[in-house]
């Protein structure tokens, strides 16, 4: 979902068009610069019993990772391809992989658990991406992989956004936590916690995406792939919660999974 940060250019399209033909013919195949390293920290990260454990464990071997937007190759026309990267990521394709990884316990499970987190149904399709993030929210929330944190009062934000012109407009409706009570209960944080920044734009649902981090004496960063920074790093939440003048999040908590096989 780069186009939470970035809009598509004619440029950035041309070059993902590109590189498409040589790998059209592989619209299922994993596409990565190299399967080692979440190999590695999938099982390094099992002396961790515990899930949010395992997730700071394996984002914070990510940290200083490139950004880079359009990482995922498919469109209306073209196959989609399963693609898993390690040298650089947006702030969804962060997310995702981290939570698969501390979920996996070897590499097929890996993929398995990642499909299922950003794909419908684990159908990778174009179509079947979740590429506006509210869909990304709520379809993880029914298959299991989150569940929503809640806080009082609340808000139901209801938009026609237009995430991509292929796909035209949608409507979306979800709820969101205003900045006030999010900050009035920050007891309720955990590290791990995905954490959506919904938009002030009225023409999109939300502008950013990151993972919670809960320090010991309370402070709370938030562990990201930037746009601004071009890279993945940790920034106080407060400070970035400041500096774009969020009013609303959304909060999910993971899962553990369990076995792959599971629906």
């Amino acid at each position: 979902m780069p186009l939470m940060e970035q809009a598509n250019t004619r440029r950035t399209f041309l070059r993902l068009l590109a590189g498409i033909p040589l790998l059209s013919a592989l619209p299922h195949r994993t596409f990565a610069t190299e399967s080692a390293l979440f190999g590695r920290l999938i099982r390094e990260s099992r002396a961790h019993a515990q899930l949010p454990e395992r997730i700071e464990f394996i984002s914070g071997a990510l940290l200083g990772k490139k950004y880079r937007a359009d990482t995922l190759i498919g469109g209306p026309k073209r196959p989609e391809v399963f693609v898993v990267r390690e040298d650089a990521f947006d702030c969804v394709t962060f997310c995702e992989v981290v939570l698969a990884a501390a979920n996996a316990h070897d590499m097929p499970e890996f993929e398995t658990i990642l499909r299922r987190i950003r794909y419908d149904r684990g159908e990778v399709q174009w179509r079947r991406r979740n590429h506006a993030f509210s869909d990304w929210c709520q379809r993880n929330i029914d298959n299991q992989t989150f569940r929503p944190v809640t806080m009082q009062p609340a808000v139901q934000i209801e938009r026609t956004v237009t995430v991509l012109a292929a796909l035209g407009r949608q409507q979306v409706s979800f709820p969101a936590i205003p900045r006030a009570t999010f900050a009035a209960n920050k007891s309720q944080f955990a590290t791990g916690d995905v954490i959506g920044f919904v938009s002030r734009r009225s023409s999109l649902d939300y502008f950013h995406c990151g993972l919670v981090m809960v320090r010991k004496g309370g402070a709370v960063m938030l562990r990201h792939a930037s746009l601004t920074h071009r890279r993945s790093l940790d920034e106080n939440l407060e400070t970035f919660l400041n500096s774009n003048q969020v009013k609303w999040v959304t909060l999910l908590r993971p899962v553990d999974q369990g076995p792959a096989d599971r629906a």
